[in-house]
């Protein structure tokens, strides 16, 4: 069975270049997501809400390879985020972010193997998220990104040069900020982490 690898079949979703920003079409496609609000270096909710993500999508990773269906690489983790004030993360009140954390999923997953991975991650421990969890497609659409590397906390100049970008192609931005976490901040120095930073145009 040949191992499916979501960042090199989306080459152009995953991997943008750092100096000069693209524009991308982004197909529809499936995640588990949950929704919580709060800074995420200090919520306990961000951190249960990550735990649960990554749980899950790897039980459904190995009950899919058993049952001979697919084999594939567990995605990344990703992050929606906005402010009521603002519809932007502009804000530097962290705690006024709100955030949808989300894996994305193979079109072969569905919500029958979902109902048997949460059963089977059930018996293994208490995922406290697991309430909150839903499992949605979602159709982002035109979109321009960019790769940034280095801190998350010093992300707001590539940010704003993105939206740049975008009005002077004639854009106006719409829908939520995006971020595709591609290091492990655990084992990553700060300055090293890259970060596909996504938003939705018209």
């Amino acid at each position: 069975m040949e191992k499916i690898d979501f960042k090199k079949l989306f080459k152009e979703l995953f991997s943008p270049p750092s100096k000069t920003p693209v524009v991308v079409d982004v197909p529809k496609m499936s995640f588990l997501m949950i929704d919580g609000k709060g800074d995420p270096n200090t919520s306990a909710d961000y951190r249960a809400a990550i735990e649960t993500l990554y749980a899950l999508s790897y039980t459904l990773k190995f009950m899919l390879k058993q049952a001979g269906v697919v084999d594939y690489t567990v995605g990344p983790l990703e992050g929606l985020w906005w402010t009521d004030e603002t519809g932007a993360i502009s804000s530097e009140d962290k705690e006024s972010y709100q955030w949808t954390a989300m894996m994305m999923q193979p079109k072969q997953v569905t919500q029958a193997w979902l109902d048997k991975a949460i059963a089977a991650a059930k018996k293994k421990r208490d995922l406290p998220a697991l309430t909150k969890l839903r499992f949605e497609s979602y159709d982002e659409g035109r979109s321009v990104q960019i790769m940034y590397i280095g801190p998350y906390a010093a992300e707001a100049p590539t940010i704003a040069r993105l939206h740049e970008f975008a009005k002077e192609k004639g854009y106006s931005l719409r829908g939520k900020h995006h971020e595709i976490y591609l290091g492990d901040p655990r084992r990553t120095a700060p300055e090293k982490l890259r970060t596909v930073i996504r938003q939705p145009v018209k």
